[in-house]
């Protein structure tokens, strides 16, 4: 029998949000009748916000074992049919536990991290090498549902959108570039600021482009927004720190192109429809690079491997990072400009 209420349990990030809000609409229009909820953090909330038949209901992780006690109370006295427990995390587990489901589905044991299975009755087929969006889709497929709605639809206000296109004119390519990944220990994604530098040098000189630039309010990213602008003069826009993820998402649908490592934002143009020019070397874009623009990624990680573990991708754990500083250096500037001639074309040059 189709379920009458969903309960999706995913929390965070920003990227893995993105990637499963297009099986929240595949599971919208396979059963239109049924209520969908979905246990979110409240900083992704702030980016999913209003997306249409979806009811949120926020998480917010900062407050540790109390976040997830308010969670509790605020589904005391509700059952659902199906728990989809799309996140393998901790706190995700503990999230579940006050969640009352009928059904209660998460990942095979190979991919249930931190336990899952012993938070769940019910587990998805076990499927070897996948991408992200691919493994979320697995849920919807275990419930018997084939075809896939690609349909995100996340709503941006109309100021944000008028924000946006204030950033830029008509007649020449506008470039978001999201330089550095989120600031986790050893997370080695960011590309060197001396690339960046002369990467804007080549948009500029090469397209006429103007060069956006976003990240959060950290010291390594603001550090990085304030020299790539220092040597790149006033036609470059400095935003790092000082946008709201609706504006962000605004100002990426309005590009006409994206360069970033893997982090949120690329699966944020995805979302949208900006090609994504990702920078991948420590880990593998066919398990986290953006879902529709793989043919415009940079891929150092094979070589990455090779020179780190001395062994080809094939034979090591799917989705094992390289954390090694230097790992990011393999891509090189003329590998970049290279596919930035695919998106902008010749015919724009100057």
């Amino acid at each position: 029998m189709s379920p009458k209420s969903i309960l999706i349990l995913r929390l965070s990030a920003i990227g893995d949000c993105c990637n499963t809000l297009p099986v929240v609409r595949t599971l919208q229009a396979a059963y239109p009748e049924a209520k969908i909820s979905w246990v979110i953090g409240t900083t992704e909330h702030s980016l999913l916000e209003g997306a249409d038949g979806i009811e949120f209901i926020t998480l917010d992780k900062s407050l540790g074992i109390k976040g997830v006690l308010s969670l509790r109370k605020a589904l005391a006295g509700r059952r659902f049919d199906v728990l989809l427990h799309m996140h393998a995390s901790m706190r995700a587990n503990l999230a579940s536990l006050g969640i009352n489901a009928h059904r209660r589905i998460g990942f095979d044991k190979a991919r249930a991290r931190d336990y899952q299975w012993l938070f769940t009755t019910e587990r998805i087929p076990a499927q070897a090498n996948q991408h992200v969006v691919d493994g979320l889709f697995g849920f919807a497929e275990y419930l018997g549902i084939s075809e896939r709605t690609m349909r995100w639809e996340i709503p941006v206000s109309e100021t944000d959108r008028q924000s946006a296109t204030r950033l830029g004119g008509e007649d020449l390519p506008i470039c978001v570039i999201s330089p550095c990944s989120s600031q986790r220990a050893r997370n080695f994604r960011n590309w060197s600021m001396d690339n960046y530098i002369q990467l804007v040098r080549y948009l500029q000189d090469r397209f006429k482009a103007h060069v956006i630039l976003t990240g959060a309010a950290t010291p390594v990213e603001k550090n990085y927004g304030h020299q790539i602008m220092k040597a790149c003069g006033t036609d470059v826009s400095n935003l790092v720190g000082r946008t709201r993820l609706k504006e962000l998402l605004a100002i990426i649908e309005h590009a006409d192109l994206l360069i970033c490592p893997d982090s949120g934002p690329a699966h944020m143009a995805t979302a949208v429809g900006t090609p994504v020019i990702g920078l991948y070397a420590t880990s593998n874009r066919w398990r986290t690079g953006p879902y529709l623009s793989q043919h415009l990624t940079v891929d150092r990680y094979p070589e990455a491997v090779q020179a780190e573990f001395a062994k080809p991708v094939s034979e090591l754990h799917w989705g094992q990072r390289v954390r090694n500083p230097a790992t990011m250096d393999l891509i090189s500037v003329d590998d970049v400009t290279a596919k930035v001639d695919k998106v902008l074309g010749s015919g724009n040059a100057s």
